[in-house]
């Protein structure tokens, strides 16, 4: 018996919880604007680059408008803010965007000291170097005694020091305050090597104009993993719905939802797909959105691996394996907190 009214009681603090959930100051300033405003990079192919018409499309991109389509049923309800690397923590901090899904390393510092907090790993990264072909560098430890072009007010300038440091090599770096700038003064010959994240330096050599004239130099210096973060000001709905969106894009890979199937799977027996979906359960409610916000989100945009080969796997010029960022049970880094 005290089994059973310790079941009843936990059940109703689980139904409390799960109750629906007046909208935050977050939330209820995106809804009152009509629009999510989204901070990102200031143009890297594969996670945030506009084309000619300012059309945004990107890994970032689609995370952004996942987060509008779990609110309003609609993706095009996002205002795009580039940021450079230095301009970044500043626009987030001051409120001029909601959120920033701009290829951002999730470090201690940043997390702790910033007045932001980091919220969930989209893009598994490193850094590495990119040099030409024609100097006969097949390895990062040859460069002893090289120039590196790199970003100012990075962690990649602080891991490219440590690099160095550590090999025992002598480097100069030749800093600049964007991707373009760097690339363009690595491309007209200012530098002997660029340093990004591995990925970035895929999407910079494809704006090279030769790009199988440089080469990709194998090792990779440092862990980056790129996060979304939101204002620390204690609207923890807001940085709910943050996380969740990503989360709920990895356990629709997971669970075999995707845009195309996705009503099909609104009739299915799994009872992990049917509280995804919002036939069973109220967990939109509980982070102040309806209970179809996950279905919302794949309707639009899909699930996670849908997302990373359009923008930069198979289906993509990047064409950047799944490697660390496959699911868990693919050997993968990808895990999401279940829905229940």
């Amino acid at each position: 018996m005290k089994f059973l009214v310790a079941l009843a009681a936990g059940t109703a603090v689980a139904g409390s919880a799960l109750a629906q959930t007046a909208p935050g100051p977050a939330l209820k300033q995106v809804r009152d604007r009509g629009a999510l405003v989204c901070g990102v990079g200031t143009g890297l192919a594969g996670f945030g680059i506009p084309d000619a018409q300012g059309n945004w499309s990107g890994l970032d991109v689609d995370y952004c408008r996942a987060i509008a389509a779990a609110i309003f049923d609609d993706p095009s309800k996002v205002r795009f803010v580039p940021l450079t690397a230095q301009s970044r923590f500043t626009a987030l901090q001051s409120g001029e965007v909601d959120v920033l899904i701009r290829n951002s390393t999730w470090t201690m510092s940043r997390d702790t000291a910033l007045g932001i907090s980091f919220l969930a790993t989209n893009y598994y990264d490193g850094q590495g170097f990119m040099a030409k072909k024609s100097l006969g560098v097949t390895s990062a430890l040859k460069l002893d005694g090289a120039t590196v072009c790199v970003q100012q007010g990075t962690t990649t300038e602080l891991n490219l020091a440590d690099f160095f440091r550590r090999s025992n090599l002598k480097y100069t770096p030749v800093t600049f305050a964007t991707n373009d700038e760097t690339r363009n003064a690595y491309e007209s010959g200012r530098c002997d090597a660029f340093t990004t994240d591995v990925s970035g330096l895929y999407a910079e050599r494809l704006k090279l104009s030769q790009p199988d004239d440089h080469i990709v130099l194998p090792e990779v210096i440092s862990k980056e993993p790129l996060a979304s973060s939101v204002r620390a000001n204690g609207d923890q709905q807001w940085a709910n719905i943050v996380k969740w969106t990503h989360y709920a894009m990895i356990n629709a890979e997971e669970l075999g939802v995707t845009k195309a199937n996705l009503a099909q799977q609104l009739t299915s027996a799994n009872p992990e797909i049917r509280r995804m979906l919002g036939v069973e359960g109220k967990f939109g409610e509980g982070i102040g959105l309806t209970n179809d916000w996950a279905a919302r989100i794949v309707k639009h945009i899909g699930n996670y691996g849908e997302s990373f080969e359009r923008n930069v796997g198979q289906g993509s010029r990047l064409k950047i394996g799944r490697g660390v960022n496959a699911l868990w049970s693919n050997g993968g880094l990808q895990y999401a907190p279940p829905i229940r």
